[in-house]
């Protein structure tokens, strides 16, 4: 693990976020006729340029958290503090909060056991977990399939805890975890499908819940066509999605702006294609115009730096 890994990860979720925000809710026609090509404001949220939103805000908070070892319950505080006083926003308010987030965070603060506050109904698979899990990657990297996926499962239910949105953060992290140990992406894509396959089927995951995931674990994604690839909120459409743009283009700019302009939750498409592509391609990789125009640069260097020290041994 490199500074490059750390720092492209954090820094990927945020850009790719921030280029998104203004995007979000448009149509995919809409925005063929005037895609999103930078960073651009005062549009869907209503935001300057480079505002970052709730995908990156809760991202910060469980990287915040974990740099000071791993505590499901002051993870769910940094959620209640984010919604409740503006810590880790872009700029002091909260503009987006998923309605699943939003009930889990309201459990939080009423004393609710963190990994129980979140929904766990089949209606309740929205991509509020996926969208802020890679921090957690840092801190799994060491661990045993089994143990990665029981951690993954706590942190997901806090606000998502359904299976199928544990699944879609396994996958996530299972792919990314592999770009982080040096592979390529096509290594990567075949030893996750095989893997996460094989580990789901001996834990006895329910057969329909697993066929779900046919589009990654059985086909292969990049010979779909860009038409037939979803970019709402479910949680399905998003890993879907954020995989595909991650793996049919050959760097950070194209994968984001490719997510950003699929339209709908184009800010957490793009948040989690962002994250992979950061990781993959590393920090100098993403333009510098981006870097220095997100909000809060700063603030996210320090974080990345504190993030590097803390799980870099």
């Amino acid at each position: 693990m490199t500074r490059e890994h750390v720092y492209g990860a954090l820094f990927g979720v945020a850009i790719g976020d921030a280029l998104g925000v203004p995007a979000e809710f448009m149509s995919r026609a809409s925005l063929k006729l005037n895609p999103i090509k930078d960073f651009v404001g005062y549009r869907s949220h209503n935001q300057p340029p480079g505002t970052f939103s709730d995908d990156s805000s809760l991202t910060f908070c469980l990287a915040a958290s974990l740099c000071r070892g791993f505590d499901l319950e002051d993870i769910g505080k940094r959620f209640v503090d984010w919604q409740s006083k503006g810590y880790w926003t872009a700029g002091g308010n909260v503009f987006d909060i998923g309605m699943t987030t939003s009930r889990a965070i309201n459990r939080l603060k009423t004393g609710a056991r963190a990994d129980l506050a979140g929904d766990f109904d089949e209606d309740a698979n929205g991509n509020g977990s996926l969208m802020r899990i890679l921090p957690l990657l840092f801190h799994i990297k060491g661990m045993e399939i089994g143990e990665r996926y029981r951690t993954i499962m706590k942190v997901s239910s806090i606000t998502h805890g359904h299976v199928r949105s544990v699944i879609a953060c396994f996958y996530y992290l299972e792919f990314a975890l592999r770009l982080l140990n040096g592979k390529s992406k096509t290594e990567a894509y075949a030893e996750t499908a095989k893997s996460v396959s094989d580990f789901l089927v001996s834990e006895e995951i329910v057969q329909t819940e697993i066929d779900l995931f046919a589009p990654l674990l059985v086909n292969e994604i990049t010979q779909r066509s860009i038409d037939s690839i979803h970019s709402h909120g479910y949680v399905m459409h998003t890993i879907e999605a954020s995989m595909y743009c991650f793996m049919t283009t050959d760097n950070y700019q194209d994968a984001v702006l490719m997510a950003v302009n699929l339209g709908s939750d184009a800010d957490t498409t793009a948040a989690v294609t962002g994250g992979l592509a950061g990781l993959y391609y590393g920090h100098s990789a993403i333009p510098s115009k981006w870097l220095k125009g997100i909000r809060r640069s700063a603030d996210i260097t320090d974080l990345c730096e504190l993030m590097y020290v803390s799980f870099s041994s």
